[in-house]
């Protein structure tokens, strides 16, 4: 029987997959006050180990059956490529572990509705990991937004783009693993655009294809319900700015230095003024304490569902990306078997 966690004992946290994002995740672990991190899973037992001894879980397992199914684990962070995540957050659920998903969530809308049904209906919580959302930065822009200094917003452009260098990792390109621009670095300025925004009304979009059929390149026009526009791309052939700007009729917001994650900085510009610098929280660490600390004040109070991370949020933004692949000739394996799934209402 699986042992429970009392209210003011540490969240006991295992992290499956040890690549670079767990890393970066784990070392934030530790600056959340009550999480520990007890266990970890990698198919590779020399990396499994070396990662466990640098972040200090005394849990070391080569099958993610066994994490998943340890009684020392409160939740679960799946660091895995996106094209196992379906594969791997069903396993933790079954099992009635708490999940943090990394993004993508999932390959299309279609494996995230069955993920979090499932959830649902086991009474199980589960959160994709968009740490954007829970960066000080994010709720700045947010902050600014709403108090109308901008007017009307009317315009968002924003650009991702890297060349990754050789050995290239075998999961950019493999389509199995949810490969190309869009998932791994475009999802970002689609979920800017489209927390800002809401849900397009019509998107065009269009790819260069890598030989293995997915995108190393995406452009998307995305036009929203009250005329709003935006222009996103992403890239994997060039290093491009990382930044985006939110236009509105009465000032423009910048955020700058890879806009996405913490060490983003704000700029607002009021009419034709030069831009002035915001002022944003800083902590030290990647980021990913603040989507954890979420994790366990949810899990403390018993949720099985994030209020800021919704699970209808993580369902409309597949949508949109299924969207935007099915104009610009995106095509995964999965979706064929999923082509009869109804929109999100």
């Amino acid at each position: 029987m699986e042992e429970k966690n009392n209210a003011g004992e540490k969240i006991r946290w295992g992290i499956l997959g040890c690549g670079k994002i767990a890393h970066k995740f784990a070392n934030d672990l530790k600056l959340v006050d009550d999480a520990v991190l007890v266990a970890v899973a990698a198919r590779d037992e020399a990396r499994a180990r070396t990662f466990a001894l640098t972040y200090g879980a005394n849990d070391v397992h080569t099958s993610y059956e066994a994490l998943a199914s340890s009684p020392m684990v409160d939740v679960i962070y799946i660091a895995t490529p996106h094209g196992f995540h379906f594969e791997h957050t069903m396993l933790c659920l079954r099992h009635r572990k708490a999940v943090l998903c990394e993004k993508a969530f999932a390959l299309n809308r279609a494996q995230a509705r069955h993920m979090i049904d499932y959830a649902q209906a086991q009474g199980v919580f589960l959160m994709e990991a968009f740490w954007t959302k829970f960066l000080p930065q994010y709720s700045k822009v947010l902050e600014i937004i709403l108090s109308g200094v901008l007017g009307e917003i009317q315009w968002i452009q924003a650009a991702f783009g890297f060349r990754p260098q050789p050995p290239v990792a075998s999961r950019i390109f493999d389509p199995a693993l949810g490969g190309g621009s869009l998932l791994d670095i475009g999802i970002y300025p689609v979920f800017l655009a489209q927390a800002i925004l809401g849900k397009p009304v019509a998107i065009q979009a269009m790819a260069r294809l890598h030989e293995t059929g997915v995108d190393e390149q995406c452009v998307m026009s995305l036009k929203f319900a009250q005329g709003a526009l935006a222009s996103l791309s992403s890239t994997m052939t060039a290093e491009t700015p990382v930044e985006a700007v939110i236009v509105g009729t009465e000032g423009r917001l910048m955020l700058k230095n890879r806009f996405h994650n913490a060490v983003s900085t704000l700029e607002v510009a009021m009419g034709k003024e030069d831009p002035k610098p915001v002022e944003v929280y800083r902590e030290t660490g990647y980021g990913y304490q603040f989507e954890a600390r979420h994790v366990n004040q949810c899990l403390r109070q018993g949720r099985i569902e994030s209020p800021i991370m919704k699970h209808s949020d993580s369902l409309a933004l597949l949508e949109t990306l299924d969207a935007i692949r099915k104009a610009a000739g995106i095509r995964y394996d999965v979706d064929i078997a999923d082509e009869s799934t109804e929109p999100l209402s």
